[in-house]
């Protein structure tokens, strides 16, 4: 059985969004349904909307940064009850049983998580859409509880740009005396500062923009580093335990390189694709540097990020828009023009009824 449901979403590549109607499964015994109230506009929506990455199906309804409240449980479900607050981020599912499932990192799943949309259900076997809609059904195991304490709307995007940086910088152990350098100042960039501040870390930022260096202070940051100027990348040298690179385009990495510390990590969190130009070797073994990549993040890791936030003050820098407005929030995120996040108030879906 499914129940239908209206959203907004994309029928062929390149195409506006704009109100669809389409099925979700009835609630199953483990499932909650949550009524969406703000889902978070990633990147990464507009680029399956484009099909930049060569993997779209249509029809398509993006978001994967959902914050809403549970309306129905199924009679198998003890973690949420109706009206608790939850929330839902970029994965729905997973095998369950391999190994990185069995150790919360259900991001790494050897058979390759569930996208909570773009994706195929591996039960009912129906497409998956995201959360520019009305409401989601999914397994009580991969819905998150949202603490008291953060706004809904700042709540959203930690469930995508909030973990991406997280995860790193808990794998990395990034805490007090931590040297932190965040490489990009966006929706990813932001919450990288917050968060490795709130752990105790000193924080630096590169940034291309001398203009962004106020508004980075405002975030956490101790201290800015214009990339594009060599005298203040070599005041730099051999300073950074841990940086992380949130730029999600083609750049050459090796200049940052020469920051890192003996045994330092570079973590690279955006899809960039081939490194161009490539690594240089010397820039690794002459400090026994490492390039690595990190990729959101498993449930359990995205519930303790959340319970921090909540402890920490800590919550993503949004725009609240309307869904009608999403057509042009895309324009402006191709210029990055917004600090730091579009959020949707998905109440205002009901204008389309």
């Amino acid at each position: 059985m499914t129940i239908k449901v209206l959203g907004y979403g994309a029928t062929k590549v390149k195409a506006n969004l704009a109100p669809l109607h389409f099925q979700r499964r009835e609630v199953r015994a483990d499932d909650v349904e949550i009524e969406i109230l703000y889902c978070g506009v990633c990147h990464s929506d507009l680029h399956q909307v484009e099909n930049d990455w060569g993997m779209s199906h249509y029809p398509l309804v993006p978001g994967h940064e959902i914050i809403g409240k549970v309306v129905k449980v199924g009679n198998k479900v003890t973690k949420f009850k109706v009206g608790d607050i939850a929330g839902v981020g970029c994965i729905v599912d997973s095998c369950r049983h391999c190994s990185p499932c069995e150790h919360g990192l259900e991001q790494y799943c050897e058979a390759g998580f569930t996208e909570t949309y773009n994706g195929v259900d591996p039960h009912d076997h129906l497409p998956t859409y995201g959360g520019y809609s009305e409401r989601i059904i999914v397994a009580d195991r991969f819905a998150l509880k949202i603490p008291k304490g953060i706004p809904l709307e700042g709540a959203a995007p930690l469930l995508c740009a909030g973990i991406t940086t997280w995860s790193p910088l808990k794998h990395w152990q990034v805490g007090k005396n931590s040297r932190v350098a965040v490489v990009g100042l966006g929706g990813l960039g932001h919450m990288a500062i917050k968060l490795a501040k709130g752990l105790g870390a000193e924080v630096t930022l590169f940034t291309r923009s001398q203009n962004k260096s106020k508004d980075a202070i405002r975030l956490g940051a101790d201290h800015i580093v214009l990339s594009t100027d060599e005298a203040q990348m070599q005041a730099v040298k051999g300073k950074f335990d841990v940086i992380i690179d949130t730029v999600p385009n083609v750049h050459d990495i090796n200049p940052y390189l020469a920051t890192l510390s003996l045994n330092g990590t570079i973590v690279l969190v955006g899809y960039l694709g081939p490194l161009d130009p490539f690594v240089h070797s010397f820039n690794l073994i002459s400090g026994r540097k490492t390039v690595a990549g990190s990729m959101i993040g498993g449930i359990p890791e995205t519930q303790e990020m959340l319970d921090f936030c909540a402890e920490h003050g800590i919550s993503s820098d949004v725009e609240v828009i309307n869904i009608q407005y999403i057509n042009q929030a895309f324009a402006r995120m191709k210029k990055s023009d917004v600090k730091y996040r579009f959020v949707i108030d998905m109440q205002s879906l009901k204008q389309d009824k």
